[in-house]
């Protein structure tokens, strides 16, 4: 294993479980305490985690966020599947709002070739992969930029977004949860976060895997508000990961698995929603009135996604979620 695999499994590791002892992580990635306490020192020095007496842990607890340099190495293959994915769910001539982020920005990437979008955000990168393209209206938030990762955060965004309203908000975060749901580190960036969600009839999260069960300081989106969420495939070893996909598909959010290549499941589905699987809505949301939220304005196209799997395929693949 080379060490640019190593440190990434060593760092969803700890993303994963908080604090790995050296001896845990020597024994997953198959090599010596030693050498992986050279790749924790590579990790600390890059700001991505802490060392501590035996073993590494996530830098700060709640308190300290990655720069957008750090998080732009981080999981690049699974944000790019997310987004290809998450694309899938964008129509042309829709309104949306899409939040800051790595994430997000492999979004705004793809939008670029949808015609007739109208593309609000407070990310300078989100409107700088938006900017060249002609069939794309752009619309920025005011605010004041907060240089960690290019976004307008503060009164002045906020204001902007009152009165707004469009059919879906694109959000990612420092963390996602079943418990609370999506939260991130800085204060600034949570409020900002609210107001978008407060313009949107759904709300999409976009979330590779080794933010689930990572919970940060400030709460953006309660999980009875998040409409669907769309993630990566876990790793085998990652439970905890895997139980928190069940326990947010417990309470009603629609999951959506991106894979690195083909559809999951063998699923036959139309080349725009490829590598697409649903975990469909057991019962209306909490709070959410018939016809709102999810099937607001979308009713067609979610019964297409359910009528894309047989009803014997869709309960094995909800049972094997649920053996997760």
């Amino acid at each position: 294993m080379f060490a640019a695999e190593r440190r990434q499994l060593i760092l969803e590791m700890v993303r994963a479980n908080g604090a790995v002892s050296l001896r845990e992580l020597a024994r997953v990635v198959q090599t010596s305490e030693v050498t992986v306490r050279r790749d924790v020192r590579a990790l600390e020095a890059e700001g991505l985690l802490d060392r501590r007496h035996g073993g590494a842990v996530l830098p700060g607890g709640f308190t300290r966020e990655s720069g957008f340099p750090q998080k732009s190495h981080l999981a690049t293959a699974e944000k790019t599947a997310i987004a290809d994915l998450a694309a899938n769910f964008v129509e042309e001539g829709e309104a949306i709002v899409v939040g800051a982020g790595t994430t997000t920005q492999e979004l705004a990437r793809r939008l670029a070739r949808i015609p007739g979008l109208t593309v609000v955000t407070n990310s300078l990168l989100v409107a700088q992969a938006l900017a060249h393209a002609n069939r794309v209206e752009v619309v920025m938030t005011g605010g004041t930029l907060r240089g960690s990762n290019y976004a307008l955060v503060g009164s002045g965004a906020e204001q902007s977004l009152q009165g707004l309203r469009v059919s879906r908000a694109f959000l990612s975060g420092s963390g996602l949860t079943a418990e609370r749901g999506l939260s991130t580190s800085n204060m600034l960036s949570a409020s900002v976060d609210r107001a978008l969600v407060q313009a949107a009839a759904e709300v999409v999260v976009l979330a590779d895997h080794t933010k689930l069960g990572t919970d940060t300081m400030f709460q953006t989106v309660p999980t009875d508000v998040i409409t669907r969420l769309i993630t990566d495939e876990p790793p085998a070893h990652d439970d905890r990961a895997g139980t928190e996909l069940q326990a947010l598909a417990d309470q009603g959010v629609q999951i959506a698995v991106a894979g690195a290549s083909g559809s999951p499941g063998g699923e036959a589905v139309p080349a725009r929603r490829q590598q697409r699987r649903d975990v469909p809505l057991p019962a209306p949301r909490r709070g959410q009135m018939p016809g709102a939220g999810a099937g607001a304005g979308t009713g067609l196209r979610a019964a297409a996604v359910l009528g894309e799997q047989a009803p014997g395929a869709e309960r094995a693949r909800v049972a094997d979620m649920r053996r997760r």
